[in-house]
């Protein structure tokens, strides 16, 4: 008879989950071997040290789609985070994987998200002296930056899947094995991102009116229909019923379902994403994060943290821009280089 509420969990889990599912009993571990919790299972603990770090609560400020939106209903990365983990759970329930591993994979998977959503990544890009991408940072934050450079110790699991959790253009599944998170949960947070910002993106650029319900193709509203809620109810239907069908040898999506989703994807980066309303904003943005890079490259004192040691400056740099919430951003550009009132000539 199993002991502490923990092992009464893990029992649980073999009991009742999938045998395709990953168990917190056979986690790989941590890099830095903790003793074990008494009440959680490992991948609950990593849930809470997520939503507990201060890259998560700086998510509430960062822009999903639309710069510094004036309006309190437009998605920022932290609403963007929460949809992704109910859609994810709901996925990973029916499919009875595993919900804790699933739902700390879903709200890690943006911390290391820069200011301004894509239009910052893309300014970062161009200025880091290596690779940057959001998924790269956010495994970054939780292994090199939180709690003062010690990182968040998590599993490699959960950091496994916040790596891979990203496809941006590019295929859904259908790629090489190594790209794919090496867990179902992960694959489920996967395909769960890409369902709730299809979705989300489009009921946003709707509010902004950068586009109208007219301009969504037909063969998209008559396959998905037009409300947020049924379309996002038919592309879950349909990961569930084709990964059941498969097996549950991995996470699938009908070919016809695929098919719909990349077409509503296009439609996005076509009509809203590089909308020439967004491209204006972009170029702001580049010159906003570039004077800023400039600034504190030359100034690193007041702004970059002297972790992690191994790293050069720029990289450095790149860290604590990338850290900002939109917010930050505008009010340190604001207060370097635009005058003020009390600003003496």
């Amino acid at each position: 008879m199993a002991g502490t509420i923990r092992e009464k969990l893990e029992q649980l889990e073999k009991e009742t989950l999938s045998e395709k599912a990953c168990l917190s009993l056979n986690t790989r571990g941590r890099e830095r071997e903790e003793q074990l919790h008494s009440l959680r299972t490992e991948f609950q603990r990593d849930r809470d040290r997520i939503i507990h770090c201060k890259s998560f609560r700086r998510l509430k400020h960062k822009t999903q789609v639309f710069i510094a939106p004036y309006g309190d209903h437009y998605r920022t990365r932290l609403t963007h985070t929460l949809e992704v983990s109910q859609i994810a759970r709901t996925i990973a329930k029916a499919l009875r994987l595993n919900e804790d591993l699933t739902e700390a994979i879903a709200l890690g998977h943006d911390l290391g998200h820069t200011p301004f959503g894509h239009a910052g990544e893309k300014a970062l890009k161009k200025l880091s002296p290596r690779r940057f991408s959001h998924y790269t940072q956010s495994l970054r934050v939780v292994e090199k930056l939180e709690y003062d450079g010690k990182g968040l110790n998590l599993t490699f699991e959960v950091r496994d899947g916040i790596l891979k959790h990203s496809k941006g253009r590019g295929k859904i599944f259908d790629v090489k094995k190594e790209e794919l998170p090496m867990t179902l949960e992960g694959q489920v947070v996967r395909v769960s991102d890409l369902i709730a910002y299809v979705n989300h993106d489009i009921d946003d650029a709707l509010r902004a009116g950068v586009i109208s319900e007219q301009d969504i193709p037909s063969h998209l509203v008559l396959s998905l229909g037009r409300r947020h809620a049924k379309r996002i109810d038919k592309m879950v239907w349909d990961v569930i019923d084709s990964t059941s069908r498969g097996g549950l040898i991995s996470i699938s999506l009908s070919e016809d379902m695929n098919q719909t989703i990349v077409a509503l994807r296009d439609f996005l980066y076509e009509r809203v994403y590089f909308s020439e309303q967004n491209l204006v904003q972009y170029r702001k943005v580049d010159k906003i994060l570039t004077d800023l890079y400039e600034y504190i490259l030359a100034h690193p004192d007041d702004y970059v943290k002297s972790y992690p040691e191994e790293d050069m400056l720029e990289i450095r740099v790149i860290d604590t821009i990338a850290g900002m919430t939109d917010l930050y951003a505008l009010n340190l550009y604001n207060k370097l280089f635009l005058p003020n009132h009390r600003t003496k000539f």
